[in-house]
């Protein structure tokens, strides 16, 4: 629509008192940083909100200021979403339940899935209404066990291959599928991005269209077994801070030195992007993705879960967790800070038996090597981060929250069976969480 920018008033998953916009640049993707700033200065200018001159929506609409987007963009997207399948003629065998948690995904996902070839959905009646309540769940926030509890009853019902939901504004996927005790377990977005990047790159590999310039590009909080997944296809990984406005900034970046070319972007919290007509993570992108891996997998008799097994055996059993601790308040920001400023400038040798290695502290921005005191310069943006690099390629980040008064912290593992990565991650967590009185 050659628009100079966009703004997304959006609920999102987070709880209301945190409701707020997203604003977007000429390329599409969030706005980067530096223009973020722009903007907040003008902003934090304003003495007064409501003294701000407005007008009315009708008297907008007849000056030919405000014009709907509809069928037409709709078609245009779905369109381009034709263009990231890479099976076009998927089985009719795979059944998907679908859920939009009462957010703006209750069309384009089925009608993606549908033109797709996906004959088989069935969706959750009760969550497919416009809700701004959510009123049958908790959090419409897919990364929380909970929100899953209609689309597994669904499931059980019918016997479905896969449960996918996605949060309010259809930017963040989540997805289920029956474990090896043939129960519905809930996959955390490390695990659903390395089955999506692990197919991608073998299915383009045998099609042979996997470019040698090719890129994955993945924030400094999520997996590193993206990491070793691309690595085994010769395919160079790019880390970002966190946040998906940094690999959007990243592709566009690709763009303008035609240095490498986008293949697959992810973070963590369920946000995904394979084609990059988009250029902030799209959970309808994602589903259709994860039913043809399902539906790839079903083919050779096997189960998503299955292949994720697959996965791990093949690259090693990497497991993350994420431990958030609510502090509301100037005295909440104050011991945030503390707990930052205490792992700066307190170096920690040891966690759950594995050494610690190198802190970057991306504030100052530089990386110290622990074993010899060897600083280096870290390439990404200054933000107030801290990441502890152990033995065993473990690690631990410290992140305040951008959005609400959070600290969060990551931890990641890698271990030679799933069971031994779980003991080192629960350690892990133990003794970290313990530095500051907390019970895990």
């Amino acid at each position: 629509m050659n628009a100079f920018a966009g703004i997304v008033i959006t609920a999102s998953h987070n709880p209301p008192q945190y409701n707020g916009i997203k604003i977007y640049g000429e390329d599409g993707g969030q706005m980067p940083l530096n223009m973020a700033n722009e903007i907040t200065a003008f902003i934090d200018t304003i003495q007064d909100e409501l003294s701000l001159p407005f007008s009315d929506f009708e008297n907008l609409a007849s000056l030919g200021l405000v014009e709907f987007i509809g069928e037409a963009i709709d078609e245009a997207y779905l369109h381009e979403l034709n263009s990231i399948q890479l099976n076009q003629k998927p089985s009719s065998n795979l059944k998907i339940v679908f859920s939009p948690l009462h957010g703006t995904a209750h069309h384009l996902v089925p009608e993606g899935l549908k033109r797709a070839g996906y004959n088989n959905v069935t969706v959750v009646d009760e969550q497919m209404t416009p809700d701004p309540e959510f009123s049958t769940v908790t959090s419409p926030n897919p990364e929380d066990h909970d929100a899953f509890e209609y689309a597994i009853r669904y499931g059980e019902k019918i016997e479905a291959d896969l449960l996918m939901a996605t949060d309010p504004d259809a930017d963040r996927l989540g997805v289920a599928v029956r474990d090896n005790t043939g129960h519905y377990t809930v996959l955390t977005g490390n695990q659903t991005g390395a089955l999506m990047l692990e197919y991608l790159l073998r299915k383009k590999t045998e099609a042979n269209e996997l470019p040698e310039n090719g890129a994955v590009v993945k924030t400094i909080v999520t997996s590193e077994i993206g990491r070793a997944i691309a690595t085994a296809y010769d395919i160079q990984t790019f880390d970002t801070l966190t946040g998906f406005k940094f690999i959007g900034e990243k592709i566009n970046e690709f763009e303008q030195n035609n240095a490498h070319q986008f293949l697959f972007g992810y973070e963590e919290s369920y946000g995904y992007l394979i084609g990059d007509f988009v250029r902030d993570k799209d959970a309808v992108q994602a589903a259709l993705f994860i039913a043809e891996v399902a539906d790839d997998y079903q083919r050779q008799g096997m189960s998503l879960y299955d292949g994720l097994r697959q996965i791990w055996s093949h690259y090693g059993h990497y497991q993350e967790n994420l431990i958030s601790l609510t502090l509301k308040g100037r005295d909440g920001a104050l011991e945030i800070q503390r707990m930052l400023e205490e792992v700066r400038h307190t170096p920690i040798e040891s966690l759950g038996g594995l050494r610690v290695t190198a802190m970057e502290d991306y504030l100052t921005g530089v990386k110290k090597d622990l074993r010899n005191g060897e600083e280096t310069e870290l390439e990404l943006p200054s933000s107030n981060v801290i990441k502890l690099r152990l033995e065993n390629d473990a690690w631990v980040t410290l992140r305040p929250s951008g959005t609400e008064p959070k600290i969060k912290f990551y931890f990641g593992v890698k271990e030679e069976s799933f069971e031994a990565s779980q003991k080192r991650l629960a350690a892990l967590k133990e003794e970290m969480m313990a530095r500051f009185s907390v019970t895990v």
